[in-house]
């Protein structure tokens, strides 16, 4: 029997290889629990860690782990624990693994997969990448390096872990699974190897080569091998061994309740989302509904009000409104003042959310930390089942029955995943075959 697969998921976009498994937003020991008794060979904790500065993020993952042993306590599977974090390297590391490794430790090693390969990421020679065009640029000379809360000056996977660690972990002490190792048949031998809370860095070039790293690990699992993985999305699809997910991409406009208009909530302000909304407003039926982030946090009230009315009114004349943050970006002092801003514009764009009409068709959230808010705080969702994607690493929840908006298809849409024109794809779907022209702008 393969063990039941524990991810502690800084933003809810981990699930975007998946399907049928439970994501939870909240994570008291019943719900765990409940967790682990369903069929599924894996569940999401939703922490949301990324958005937090690192000493709530480490507190937030002393909760979850705290329950998680209690409710381990008389489960008689085996279990892996991954911590999943962004494919492009930023997050709390080593933060989120310093907890689990003391809560639910010792482990017999710590590896690194953050192959992304439905989002263009892979790992050559130790070495990670994003795929531009064609063209394998090392993440280090992408924006997402220049993360103001996550930055780091290094792709070279043994170099990022001493630069994180402050040199706790030395580059050398660093063990790599090179791509022909893993080819050749190597990585049971090199788990094997591994000891005493090592750490571990893991090539990944294609699908396959994670589907061979898999089974070696399931092997060891068995074995008695105690693994933690700091990943990406691509590994829990190996390790998972799911079938085809049971609703086509193709066919997600089945679920669209009432076949009516929807509604968008965009608050990611990576540049790969700035081109994707600009193509977004460009389609039929959409209106696109600004939220000014400068006016925050002084009229936050009034800023609800506002778009919430607009969003009713849009609704009325069969427009899906795209309600989206100013894409200016802010200076602040420091980073704390910069979270807590985040937080300002979170509460304000879920307080549009709890009052989305209750005739919605569907609902799209673009970006990793705003979909948590959406699902945990603006839906108040405890848990709900990932149906599949709707493009590649584009994943589709849906409501329970008994929700405010039951049965609602929900798309959690990360920030820095698709094309220019991905989102107003993944609208296309959802979206009513007879869309009214959109206007320039919303009558009163």
């Amino acid at each position: 029997m393969n063990p039941k697969i524990i991810v502690l998921d800084d933003d809810p976009t981990g699930s975007q290889t998946v399907h049928a498994c439970l994501l939870l937003t909240r994570w008291d020991v019943a719900t765990l629990k409940t967790a682990l008794a369903d069929a599924a060979p894996l569940f999401f904790v939703l922490t949301n860690t990324r958005g937090m500065d690192a000493t709530r993020a480490a507190a937030v993952t002393r909760e979850v782990c705290d329950n998680l042993k209690a409710a381990l306590a008389d489960y008689a599977g085996t279990v892996l624990f991954v911590s999943r974090s962004d494919s492009t390297l930023r997050g709390h590391y080593p933060v989120e693994t310093d907890v689990m490794n003391d809560v639910l430790g010792p482990f017999d090693a710590t590896l690194l997969t953050p192959a992304f390969f439905e989002g263009g990421r892979v790992t050559r020679d130790g070495t990670h990448y994003l795929i531009v065009d064609g063209t394998p640029v090392p993440t280090h000379e992408t924006e997402f390096a220049r993360d103001a809360v996550f930055g780091y000056t290094t792709a070279f996977l043994p170099d990022y872990v001493a630069e994180k660690t402050g040199g706790r972990v030395a580059s050398k002490d660093v063990a790599r699974l090179t791509l022909a190792d893993l080819r050749a048949g190597k990585a049971d031998a090199w788990l094997a190897s591994l000891a005493h809370n090592a750490v571990g860095a893991v090539d990944g070039d294609t699908p396959d080569d994670y589907r061979v790293f898999a089974d070696a690990v399931l092997n060891a699992a068995a074995g008695g091998k105690r693994l933690l993985f700091r990943s990406a999305a691509s590994l829990l699809t190996a390790l998972a061994k799911l079938p085809p997910q049971p609703v086509a991409a193709e066919a997600f406009a089945t679920l669209v309740r009432g076949g009516r208009p929807g509604a968008i909530i965009v608050g990611s302000h990576v540049a790969r989302t700035t081109a994707q909304l600009t193509a977004l407003l460009k389609e039929r039926g959409v209106i696109g509904l600004p939220l000014d982030v400068t006016r925050l946090p002084a009229e936050r009230v009034a800023v609800a009000d506002q778009l919430s009315a607009s969003i009713a009114h849009a609704h009325a004349q069969g427009l899906t409104p795209v309600v989206f943050t100013s894409r200016a970006e802010l200076q602040f002092a420091s980073t704390a003042e910069r979270l807590a801003f985040g937080e300002v514009v979170s509460v304000t764009l879920m307080d549009v959310v709890k009052r989305l009409p209750a005739t919605l068709g569907f609902l799209i959230s673009k970006g990793g930390i705003t979909s948590n808010d959406v699902l945990s705080t603006g839906l108040e969702l405890t848990a709900s089942r990932v149906l599949g994607q709707i493009l590649p690493g584009v994943t589709v929840v849906q409501t329970p029955p008994g929700h405010r908006l039951p049965q609602l298809p929900v798309v959690i849409f990360p920030g820095n995943v698709g094309g220019d024109g991905a989102l107003a794809e993944a609208y296309r779907r959802l979206a009513p075959s007879r869309a009214p022209t959109s206007p320039a702008t919303l009558a009163a």
